[in-house]
């Protein structure tokens, strides 16, 4: 009973930390509050010794999806079927190549 509630503080800590670190923390994508939830369970279970580090919980989730739980698995299914923005090329001016002189001018 006692290791449940250290366990549980663990993850209300880690969770909290998370959410409270998003703004921060804004080029990691840590998903919405309600999806963190749905896969918090499944990090626990399957990718425990990579917390803290977001990107590698991701990747290792994504290497055991067959083993997530539903609403986990759903988290990232929705996540691959939205389109990820393509970053604009740079506008700007075409660099040229130099003009070649012409051997018959000589």
């Amino acid at each position: 009973m006692r290791a449940q509630r250290i366990v549980l503080s663990l993850v209300v800590m880690i969770v909290g930390g998370i959410t409270a670190a998003g703004p921060a923390l804004s080029e990691d994508y840590r998903g919405t509050y309600e999806q963190q939830m749905a896969c918090t369970p499944d990090v626990w279970r399957l990718c425990f010794d990579q917390i803290p580090d977001a990107n590698r919980i991701t990747a290792c989730l994504r290497h055991n999806t067959p083993q997530l739980s539903g609403p986990c698995r759903a988290v990232f299914e929705s996540n691959d079927s939205v389109q990820r923005p393509v970053a604009p090329r740079p506008r700007g001016r075409a660099v040229q190549p130099p003009p070649r002189a012409d051997d018959d001018d000589q």
